[in-house]
């Protein structure tokens, strides 16, 4: 296990190498996770490029930090850890909560994003009173209070069956999440809106989402596409919120093929 401590917090992060003359794939994930959520897209990614991930504050084994949070706040957690790694020019790949980071990091730290991945995501996320209403069902009754309900928008129906060992798997990393750091994100999501940021995004971007996306539906991914300059737009079938557990092959194929037209755009 790698941490770095950045801003003040304890950050858990991997670094896995990869060409020297290929960007670094950098992986922000959701909302109630940690960067396991990303493995099955790792490990048919690695040896092809550099692959940074890392437990955003109030997630996984980092540090909860000082509350409350913003998406600027974990963005400039993202910016202190690239710069401790001395990554520059990655590109970003962000899921939910983790593609308002994405962009967030671009809007701030430009010279850090070659590229972006926006996942399952949108320049802004949900309204103000059903963030409200989570944070205070979580903060009354535990995150347990909320497990059925998140994972029904997670993940579709045929992975969610009980005889999925996976899915219990999944249940219990939304648990077992730290109750302060899983509601003060639930802030930052409530507060964070990019709307115009997004309409200045000038590094290639792709928007992908899974067609059963029960949190960010794929029409909120599509608006967000159209709000990007000449961003593309990528439906993965028989996917709910978190392709990259249920679809890696499909969102595997998806980003290398991204990869390869921002490499391609760079040599032309």
């Amino acid at each position: 296990m790698q941490f770095a401590r950045i801003n003040d917090v304890t950050i858990h992060y991997q670094i896995i190498g990869g060409p020297a003359d290929k960007p670094v794939l950098v992986f922000a994930n959701s909302l109630g996770t940690d960067f396991r959520i990303w493995r099955d897209v790792i490990v048919r990614l690695a040896g092809d490029l550099a692959i940074v991930l890392y437990d955003k504050r109030g997630h996984g084994l980092s540090d909860l930090g000082q509350m409350p949070y913003s998406i600027e706040d974990h963005a400039t957690d993202l910016a202190g850890l690239l710069d401790f790694l001395s990554v520059k020019n990655a590109i970003v790949c962000g899921l939910s909560v983790g593609g308002l980071i994405a962009q967030s990091l671009y809007q701030r730290r430009p010279d850090l994003v070659r590229a972006l991945i926006l996942c399952d995501t949108a320049a802004k996320i949900g309204m103000a009173d059903s963030w409200n209403a989570r944070i205070a069902q979580v903060e009354a009754e535990g995150i347990e209070s909320i497990v059925d309900s998140i994972m029904e928008r997670w993940f579709t129906p045929a992975f969610r069956r009980p005889e999925n060992i996976a899915y219990a798997g999944y249940c219990n990393m939304l648990i077992r999440q730290p109750v302060a750091g899983y509601v003060a994100t639930c802030a930052a999501l409530r507060d964070a809106d990019l709307t115009e940021a997004a309409a200045k995004i000038a590094v290639p971007t792709i928007c992908i989402v899974g067609d059963q996306d029960g949190s960010t539906p794929p029409e909120l991914v599509l608006s967000t596409a159209k709000l990007i300059p000449n961003a593309r737009y990528e439906v993965i079938k028989d996917a709910g919120h978190i392709p990259c557990v249920e679809q890696p092959e499909a969102l595997t194929e998806v980003i290398r093929a991204f990869v390869e037209v921002v490499l391609r755009g760079e040599q032309a």
